[in-house]
Order: C-alpha cells, then structure tokens, then sequence
C-alpha cells in the first residue's frame, strides 16, 4: 500500500474560478478537514505505520462505548468517520492534533482523490460501457442490445470479462493528479481542478503527492 499522507473532505460541489488571464477553470470545491489524529500506528505495535484521523465531530450519544473509549484519548470528542493515512513518520504528529487543510496542501500541488461514484443501478451496455447500439429506424429490431456474446463450437461458452448489463457505479475510484487551484484556509477549503467521484455531501479522501 502506497506510504501517502493525507485528509478527508465532504464534496460541496462544482463552479468555476478564473486565472490571471481571464480562462475559465472548472473546480470541485472539497470542505477539507480539520482532522483529528485519533491514534499512530507504528511499525513495532502494529506492523506498519500510519494515523488514524476523525472528520466531522459527532455527539457522543450517538456513538458506542467502544468507540467513546478509543477517541477519549485524542480529548477532541467523537467524530463520523474515521480513517487511517499511512507516513513514513507517524511521530510528527501527536494524538489530538489537528491537521488543517493549509498544513499539507498548496497551490499547484498534485493530489489524489478517492471516493465512491454514484449509483446508477442495472443498467444496459449502452450507458454501461458506452456501446453505440443499433440503428433506430427502418424497421430495425436491435436499438441497445448487446449483441453476440459467446462462441458457437469451441469453447462454448461466453468468454469471462465479457461487457454485459449489469451494476453501475457505487465503487470505489481514485481520480489521480488532480491540481490544487486554490487553498482557503479561512473557510477550510481546498478547490480541485476538474470532476471528482462521488455525489454532493460524499465522503472524499485526498492524498499528497
């Protein structure tokens, strides 16, 4: 697993801010952090190292004993989600510190964003994997059927990995490279060029490069 440290963030959606020269550029806007380090982990107690963080503060009713118990000792309080980052030196950072969304991204940096595309349900071969169907008029009885999908004789079979109907989206995606436009620390935002996976309110992952 790549050694790459990071912060979560909740997708607020699209706009589009303009360069020095007046081009239009097409932005994700990501609501990054502040993260909680909640526990390190280290090569010697657990095999390899990394921090767990917690986003988005959560009331303690709403959590389990277990879960009260493990982040009293960051003393920050209870959080949604918890997710581990792995580093190369998880003792940089103490438990119950903060990491803010200045403290490891910049302007022109390249990021990784990782999310859960949107469900699209079954779907057909035609949005599914983008076949262009067949013709729609002059009595045509083949619009978005796949087609011929396995072999007569030998081997008999529909050969395995074929594009079919089926189950689209709702995996998880990593969009790479993605350039960082704009850091607002005041409103703990990071600005992404582009589309990133995911719906309105996701849960987003972005890795430094």
């Amino acid at each position: 697993m790549p050694k790459k440290l990071g912060l979560l963030g909740k997708k607020l959606g699209m706009t589009r801010v303009y360069d020095e020269h007046g081009n239009s550029i097409p932005v994700t806007v990501i609501q990054t952090g502040p993260c909680v380090v909640l526990q390190k982990k280290t090569v010697e107690t657990d095999g390899y190292n990394a921090i767990q963080v917690g986003f988005v503060p959560k009331k303690e009713q709403r959590c389990t004993k277990p879960e009260i118990g493990h982040m009293k000792k960051a003393g920050k309080g209870c959080f949604y989600f918890v997710r581990e980052f792995r580093t190369d030196d998880p003792d940089q950072f103490e438990v119950g510190q903060e990491i803010r969304v200045e403290d490891l991204f910049k302007v022109g940096t390249l990021v990784d964003v990782r999310g859960r595309t949107k469900g699209r349900g079954f779907q057909g071969v035609v949005k599914r994997h983008g076949f262009r169907g067949g013709r729609a008029t002059h009595g045509s009885m083949f619009h978005r059927a796949p087609g011929s999908i396995g072999c007569s004789a030998w081997p008999s079979r529909v050969i395995k990995g074929k594009k079919l109907p089926g189950h689209m989206g709702n995996v998880m995606v990593t969009k790479k490279n993605a350039m960082v436009i704009d850091v607002r620390p005041e409103d703990n935002v990071l600005l992404v060029k582009g589309g990133v996976p995911g719906h309105r309110g996701a849960l987003l992952q972005i890795y430094v490069k």
